[in-house]
């Protein structure tokens, strides 16, 4: 596959974003909440002179509680024209897929199933590799 990934940890679960979507990694220092928004969007903060939508990643995988890194690390992508900064629990290091995604087990919830595009091998161990859209959509109850 030698597809790059961002290697990171959401939900306490290694994960991957494939580099390709990731504009940026970043601390965020402070979140402006959006009255009217679901839980899984924490609000917005600036990037340079640009406002970011922060979608907290364990909220939108349907999971109870808020990822609450004290290092605040989020993915910047890019979805229709506008900017999201993913947070995830840690953003660790760029690494190369081995091979193929295969399926993802069972086991993991439906919100990984709903979230992810397979399971992909890296050097350092299996990790769920994120669908981005997903993500940004969020829980099923809230996307409609």
């Amino acid at each position: 596959m030698n597809e790059l990934l961002l290697m990171c940890t959401i939900a306490g679960r290694k994960a991957a974003i494939p580099a390709l979507r990731v504009q940026t990694v970043l601390e965020i220092d402070e979140i402006t909440p959006i009255p009217g928004t679901p839980s899984y969007i924490r609000g917005l903060t600036p990037l340079r002179s640009q406002a970011l939508t922060v979608v907290d990643c364990s909220l939108a995988l349907g999971f109870d509680e808020k990822t609450n890194s004290p290092e605040r690390r989020a993915a910047v992508v890019e979805l229709d024209g506008h900017l999201y900064a993913l947070m995830v629990d840690a953003a660790e290091d760029v690494a190369e897929a081995i091979g193929k995604p295969i399926a993802i087990p069972g086991g993991l919830g439906d919100g990984w199933q709903r979230a992810a595009t397979g399971m992909v091998e890296t050097a350092s161990g299996p990790a769920v590799l994120v669908d981005v859209e997903a993500i940004i959509a969020g829980p099923p109850a809230l996307a409609a």
